[in-house]
C-alpha cells in the first residue's frame, strides 16, 4: 500500500538522501521546521544509495523521498555509475516500502550539453526517475551562487581566469533549498519544474564580481570558446525556459553578505 503523500496527510515522514549536503541540510532544516519527521540520511549516518546500506531500514513508513545527493568524483564514469546505481537502489528500495513521492535535485540545460559527462550523468538519473515505479517531481537548478569562485578557481591558469562569455542564470542555494522543500510537501506532479535566479550575465561576469569582492587580483578573461564542465555553452545553455520559478535573491546582494 502507497503511503499518502504529504499534501493529503499534514506531517509525514520525509527521507533526504544527501541530507547533510549543502542543500540537503537546508532541506531537512525546512522539513523539520514545518512539523515533519525528517531523516538526513547520507553514508555519514549509515545509508548509502550507492550500495544499498541502511536504505530499507530509513525508508520505513516514509511517504517522501528527496534525492540531493552528489557524487564524490566527477570524472565521467564515476559520475554516470554513482547516479545509475544509486538512483536504481533508490527507486527500487522506495517501490518496496510503498513511497508515494520521489524528488530529485538536477539541472537546467542538462539535456542540452551532451560533451558534459556530468551533465549525461544526471539526464541518466533523470531518465531512470520518469521511467520508474514511484510518482515523481524533478526540480532542474541553474548554478548555485556558492558555487561561483569555485567556477573561477578550476579556470585559472597563472593569474587569469578564462570563463566562457555564455550567460548563466544563478541562483542562492537558499532558494533552491526552499523550493525542493515546498515541492516534498505537495503531491508528485510527474513533471520538471526549473530555477534560475534573477539575473542572466555571461559567466565571467560573475565570476568576475565575486573576485571583485573578495579582493582577489586576479584577470578575468570573457572567452567563447571555454570550457564549462568540459563542453562550451552558449547563451541558452544553462538558463531556464519559459515559465521557470525565478529567485528573489541578487548576486550583488549575496555577496555583500560576506
Amino acid at each position: 500500500m502507497t503511503n499518502p503523500s504529504s499534501a493529503d496527510a499534514g506531517a509525514t515522514k520525509v527521507v533526504v538522501i544527501g541530507g547533510s549536503g549543502l542543500i540537503g541540510s537546508q532541506v531537512v532544516a525546512r522539513l523539520r521546521a514545518d512539523g515533519h519527521e525528517v531523516v538526513a540520511a547520507s553514508p555519514a549516518t549509515g545509508v548509502n544509495a550507492v550500495t544499498g546500506e541502511g536504505l530499507a531500514a530509513a525508508l520505513e513508513g516514509a511517504a517522501v523521498v528527496v534525492d540531493v545527493a552528489n557524487s564524490p568524483s566527477f570524472a565521467d564514469e564515476d559520475v554516470l555509475a554513482f547516479f545509475r546505481t544509486g538512483t536504481g537502489n533508490l527507486l527500487a528500495a522506495e517501490e518496496a516500502a510503498g513511497v508515494g513521492h520521489h524528488v530529485a535535485l538536477s539541472v537546467v540545460g542538462a539535456d542540452r550539453l551532451p560533451d558534459s559527462g556530468y551533465l549525461r550523468a544526471k539526464v541518466a538519473q533523470e531518465e531512470l526517475i520518469t521511467a520508474g515505479p514511484v510518482p515523481w517531481t524533478i526540480v532542474r537548478a541553474t548554478q548555485f551562487f556558492e558555487f561561483v569562485r569555485r567556477i573561477a578557481d578550476e579556470a585559472t591558469e597563472g593569474g587569469t581566469a578564462r570563463l566562457s562569455s555564455g550567460l548563466m542564470q544563478p541562483v542562492a542555494a537558499e532558494e533552491v533549498a526552499a523550493l525542493v522543500a515546498e515541492v516534498a510537501e505537495g503531491a508528485p506532479q510527474k513533471a520538471t519544474i526549473e530555477l534560475g535566479g534573477p539575473e542572466a550575465l555571461p559567466m565571467a561576469e560573475f565570476a568576475a564580481r565575486a573576485l571583485a569582492a573578495d579582493g582577489d587580483p586576479r584577470a578575468v578573461v570573457s572567452d567563447p570558446a571555454a570550457r564549462y564542465f568540459g563542453t562550451v555553452i552558449d547563451d541558452s545553455s544553462l538558463t531556464p525556459g519559459p515559465g521557470a520559478r525565478q529567485g528573489a535573491v541578487h548576486f550583488g546582494d549575496w555577496l555583500a553578505r560576506g
